[in-house]
């Protein structure tokens, strides 16, 4: 199954040592497949005709201690279909390696900023990674915010060139309780970015909020 026309975030929040992924997709149920993310380990997003092992075995190999560089390169070294593959890891130091297969569905491409990594490919274009990256960078609120506010930012430029129709919030801070965890996923809605919103905004009256995300 691909997720060709996805665009996606994993950032890292220093003070908390919090970690995080948001996507949307122009295909359903994104958050089962892309979206991975352990506390106090790793977030990756895997993307392009999705390898779902580049999340699951990635985070292994840095829990192992592997470096996002090394864990990313022995997994590609083991497939044969690398080049539709788009994956981006941070580990819960700030390192981060990205790969963009040259079959991607253009546009693609990858932007690595300061305490975060956009991806995306099959988007209307480069300012979908351009516009969430300043998202992330403009604001000093607390991870999950700041990747909300990517997600949309992204969203409101473009996006996937066919339109999203779900879309993903994880965010996992240094202790694995509910209060420090946050998991919200739109399977399938015409405005899965709007919906995740209302689904951000209800989960933090109805929870409470915490600033350690």
């Amino acid at each position: 199954m691909g997720n060709f026309g996805t665009f996606s975030m994993v950032a890292r929040r220093p003070e908390t040592s919090a970690l995080g992924v948001c996507v949307a997709t122009g295909v359903p149920a994104v958050g089962d497949r892309v979206p991975h993310i352990e506390a106090g380990v790793g977030a990756i997003a895997t993307q392009g005709y999705t390898n779902v092992a580049y999340g699951v075995e990635g985070l292994k190999l840095l829990k192992r201690g592997f470096s996002p560089q090394k864990a990313l390169e022995a997994l590609l070294k083991k497939d044969a279909a690398k080049d539709m593959r788009q994956v981006i890891m941070m580990d819960r130091q700030g390192r981060v390696a990205a790969f963009t297969g040259k079959e991607t569905p253009s546009w693609k491409g990858h932007l690595v900023g300061k305490d975060c990594v956009a991806a995306g490919n099959l988007l209307v274009g480069s300012e979908v990674v351009e516009r969430m990256a300043e998202a992330f960078a403009g604001s000093g609120d607390a991870l999950a915010e700041r990747l909300m506010l990517a997600l949309e930012a992204g969203q409101r430029v473009g996006g996937d060139r066919r339109g999203a129709i779900s879309a993903a919030l994880l965010v996992a801070g240094k202790k694995t309780e509910p209060r420090f965890t946050l998991d919200l996923r739109v399977a399938e809605h015409k405005e899965p970015v709007q919906e995740l919103r209302r689904m951000f905004e209800k989960c933090k009256l109805e929870r409470g909020w915490t600033e350690s995300l």
